[in-house]
């Protein structure tokens, strides 16, 4: 705004207006930094405009143009007013401070606390003051007087205070005696415990806690608080089979439904511990069938033990048999119905693509279709998977039509895209690549947030090797070993491979080439051959897009399969220095703080 104007605009307007343009001018000035300017306004504005807005922005700039003696009296106009006669003293204290006047400034201090009144209010309004210039000896002052004083209902400020001030064994006590005659302050605890200690940077802390709230278990045993308590802090502590117990403990005394354990295992599972998840679902399940939880806990303590074995490279098929045949029992158990549908996809995915049986697979998935009543979301994913199935046994056309049905009756849904994506992939394995490509960027354009990586990537694939080639073969070549991959044909896969490699050698596919090779030496547990595949992508193809898929599944491997962190962690920094825009890039940062002993938390 143009300053001349703004004046011009002061002299033209009636008085009442003009006091408004004049905040307004004070305003524009201190915003501006230009405090001289300022203060000029603010020194008539103070005299009928006593607002804090005002008197704010007054005082900031006294200071800032050092202007000690008005800053005083400013400060000291506040002591007129009983209610804030006591913080004014805090504040004239302050400004002490910030001249240098260290005496003046004490007995300033020690003046806020003899003008201190009775009440609660008044009590938190000063230790706050003093809080805010980091005066907590002060701060402690206030609540020991106040309370001398009648004040009642200060505990939890002082048990916050003693954590502010590093006294944690003291912090810890007096908030046990506080939580044993008011479990309503429950959650500020915690706030203050998260706030002060800190405990997942510093663990002698939290075993300091663990004693302590152990300890008032014992002392206290008809106390619930101190379990809830020791849940809250091994779940801080990812000490996921500690709070299972106490949680147990809990729902055993409330006679509860379950419910805090379905969230622990929720957490738990979250955050890798698939065994106490597990366990806390079956603990659940155990209630019966009457329980609201019981369907929902009998099927997640399975699917959270599958899951990871399933994710797992090369994957553990003896447990996955093992597993899988517990999961058939369920289902004979409960049956097939509504409630156990996703249990049976999952079923249904093992059968096909782990042991072997995709008979048997077609047959569970069509058994569920048939369930009366199935809700059209679950039986759109068992078309899925049942698509998956027929490509897995070359029937790709038949996919096709169930892939085409549920991106038809889901067509702006996240099912319907992936239906589409689907569809597209069949294309591509049939080797219509400009049709797979319309597709597919259809799904970019229409929502980039929900197309898989996988989408992504195929695109990537089809447009770096067959948009700019005009030589069909080889990504021809290449569609029928992903589909004989896919469909676990592995020999019949190599001899495509091999071939494309012969025959056009230095082609731009040699890194997926080398890819698809060392995922299906994975896929029959030959670890060694993948290894060096995968190293060969990252030395030879460090610039195409599959460098850091290959760096990221070595450093992998070293860790889980070879048990050699030492040889991992440079393979994550390398990913990390060299590939920092990589899908890959979180959990390699997450992974490397872990191997170097850092909190993962950042």
């Amino acid at each position: 705004m143009n300053k001349t104007w703004m004046l011009a605009m002061v002299f033209a307007l009636p008085i009442g207006v003009a006091a408004q343009s004049d905040l307004e001018l004070a305003e524009f000035y201190y915003n501006e930094g230009s405090y001289e300017q300022a203060k000029l306004y603010l020194d008539q504005l103070w005299k009928k405009n006593k607002t804090k807005k005002v008197f704010d922005m007054y005082y900031a700039s006294l200071l800032a143009v050092n202007d000690f003696d008005s800053a005083e009296k400013l400060v000291k106009s506040r002591m007129r007013n009983k209610n804030t006669r006591a913080t004014a003293y805090v504040e004239l204290g302050q400004l002490y401070l910030h001249f240098d006047r260290e005496v003046e400034a004490r007995e300033a201090f020690a003046e806020a606390l003899q003008r201190l009144e009775p009440g609660k209010n008044n009590a938190l309004s000063l230790a706050n003051a003093f809080l805010g210039l980091n005066e907590l000896d002060l701060a402690l002052e206030v609540y020991v007087k106040a309370q001398a004083m009648g004040t009642r209902d200060l505990e939890y400020q002082l048990v916050d205070l003693q954590g502010r001030r590093g006294d944690y064994p003291g912090m810890i006590d007096a908030a046990v005696a506080l939580l044993h005659l008011k479990p309503t302050y429950l959650r500020n605890i915690q706030n203050s415990f998260n706030r002060n200690l800190r405990i997942q940077d510093n663990p002698e802390l939290g075993e300091l806690l663990r004693a302590k709230l152990l300890g008032a278990a014992r002392s206290f045993p008809e106390d619930n608080i101190f379990p809830e308590l020791l849940v809250w802090y091994f779940n801080q502590s990812k000490d996921f089979a500690s709070a299972f117990i106490h949680a147990k403990s809990l729902d055993l005394r409330y006679k509860e439904s379950g419910e805090r354990l379905v969230e622990l295992a929720q957490t738990a599972s979250k955050n890798g511990d698939s065994e106490t998840a597990a366990a806390c679902y079956q603990y659940v399940a155990s209630k019966g069938p009457d329980n609201p939880y019981f369907f929902t806990a009998r099927c997640q303590s399975l699917r959270v033990l599958m899951e990871p074995l399933l994710e797992t490279k090369p994957p553990a098929l003896e447990a996955i048999a093992q597993l899988a045949e517990r999961y058939q029992s369920t289902l004979l158990d409960l049956g097939t119905r509504t409630e156990t549908a996703t249990l049976a996809k999952e079923l249904a995915h093992v059968e096909a693509f782990y042991l072997q049986d995709p008979e048997a697979a077609i047959e569970r998935l069509e058994s569920v279709l048939a369930i009366p009543g199935l809700y059209n979301r679950n039986a759109a994913m068992c078309k899925l998977e049942l698509g998956d199935v027929l490509v897995f046994q070359d029937a790709i056309w038949d996919a096709s039509l169930l892939f085409s049905q549920v991106e038809l009756d889901f067509k702006d849904d996240p099912l319907g895209h992936e239906a589409k994506f689907r569809n597209a992939r069949i294309s591509y394995f049939a080797g219509d690549f400009d049709w797979a490509q319309s597709q597919l960027d259809a799904l970019k354009a229409s929502t980039s947030k929900l197309i898989s990586n996988d989408a992504i990537d195929l695109s990537l694939l089809i447009t770096d090797n067959y948009a700019m080639d005009t030589i069909v073969e080889p990504m021809w070549l290449y569609a029928q070993a992903d589909l004989l991959a896919s469909q676990h044909r592995y020999d019949d896969a190599r001899v495509k491979l091999d071939s494309l490699v012969t025959t056009w050698p230095g082609h731009a596919l040699e890194d997926e080439v080398l890819m698809q090779l060392a995922e299906m030496a994975l896929a029959e547990n030959q670890v060694d051959t993948a290894v060096v595949l995968l190293q060969e992508i990252v030395d030879l193809h460090f610039d195409d897009i599959l460098a850091d898929d290959a760096l990221f599944q070595l450093a992998v491997l070293r860790e889980e399969w070879f048990k050699e962190p030492e040889a991992a962690l440079p393979l994550y920094e390398q990913l990390l220095f060299e590939y920092p825009g990589s899908l890959h890039a979180v959990e390699a940062r997450r992974r490397f703080r872990l191997l170097r002993g850092e909190d993962d938390q950042g």
